[in-house]
């Protein structure tokens, strides 16, 4: 079943109660891309991947844009880096809300804002999930494996390896700026070989918003 709507950002009008930024600054960088998209690239939130100037989830910083030209090369993406086309891509955070610089979001601002983002994940109900960084492979693994407490997150043997979860595939993505020497060319040889694959075979069990 595809999602009908011509929105890129926001596509289900998501309105999180949560605002800790100036008057004059962003709010909230919310989903953004191909609401249809088998591949969902899952953030931590805009401070660490960027969108705060953009209001596009993985642009403006480094570590937004090492992710993004990871996509760009396998023609996921295309146009300005700081407003990008997706096509079979959609981009979100686990904490869309934007932050005063340099704060890191608590536990109790990721679950207040849980239910928005399994809302979003659920509507868009791709193959597979791509989490960034530690604080969003913790939330995927606990929330959408039972695989888990198998996995020390603490370790790079996550970084572009096949997890099955419930109903999705999930692909961890280590953190841009701890890529070592082969680290990128492990994730692009990853992510083509899904491609090359039959990869809509992963889902196990279909997923609905609620």
């Amino acid at each position: 079943m595809k999602n009908v709507t011509d929105r890129t950002s926001n596509p289900f009008g998501l309105r999180p109660p949560f605002d800790r930024t100036a008057p004059d600054a962003r709010t909230a960088v919310f989903g953004y891309g191909d609401a249809n998209a088998d591949f969902h690239l899952i953030g931590d939130h805009p401070g660490a991947h960027g969108g705060k100037r953009s209001g596009i989830p993985f642009t403006d910083t480094d570590a937004g844009l090492a992710i993004q030209d990871i996509f760009r090369d396998l023609e996921f993406v295309s146009g300005p880096t700081d407003e990008p086309r997706f096509e079979n891509l959609f981009g979100s955070y686990i904490h869309m809300c934007c932050l005063p610089d340099g704060h890191q979001p608590t536990q109790r601002e990721y679950d207040d804002l849980e239910r928005f983002f399994d809302a979003e994940l659920r509507a868009i109900n791709a193959h597979i999930l791509l989490p960034v960084g530690t604080a969003a492979t913790d939330h995927i693994l606990e929330t959408y494996t039972t695989q888990r407490r198998r996995f020390d997150l603490e370790t790079d043997d996550l970084h572009a390896r096949e997890i099955r979860g419930r109903g999705f595939m999930v692909v961890p993505i280590r953190e841009p700026d701890e890529w070592e020497s082969g680290d990128r060319e492990r994730l692009v040889e990853r992510l083509e070989a899904i491609l090359a694959s039959d990869y809509r075979q992963t889902k196990g069990v279909a997923t609905t918003v609620g």
